[in-house]
């Protein structure tokens, strides 16, 4: 088992930027990969970026490259989202994902653990 908790999340401004932080415990070696995904009101749960555990490589959908970077500290069992550039449609409850394998990464469907979620609003 692996529980995740997500921190960070809040109210800011367009163009501002926030930190979004996800702390594992538990089976945490067991993972291959740690994603985050977005769900905005009436709509379906979307890949944000990932981070492979071993060697850092990351991922990122088309609409926040340039402004979200994903980082790990294995040490610390913590993973993070700097969001900077926001706008009014990346506001979502952001969740952080755990995956066991080398799965399609873009499909929350394939991630095996998840946290509670964080809020993220930005107002124009």
């Amino acid at each position: 088992q692996v529980q995740l908790v997500e921190s960070g999340g809040g109210l800011v401004q367009a163009g501002g930027s926030l930190r979004l932080s996800c702390t594992a415990s538990g089976r945490t070696s067991s993972t291959y990969r740690m994603g985050w995904f977005r769900q905005a009101p009436g709509k379906e749960r979307e890949f944000v970026a990932a981070i492979r555990r071993s060697d850092g490589d990351t991922y990122y959908a088309d609409s926040v490259k340039g402004r979200f970077t994903i980082s790990r500290d294995n040490a610390k069992n913590t993973v993070y989202l700097q969001m900077n550039s926001l706008k009014p449609e990346d506001t979502a409850v952001y969740y952080c994902g755990a995956q066991l394998s080398s799965s399609y990464l873009y499909n929350w469907r394939t991630f095996n653990y998840w946290g509670q979620g964080t809020q993220v609003t930005v107002s124009s």
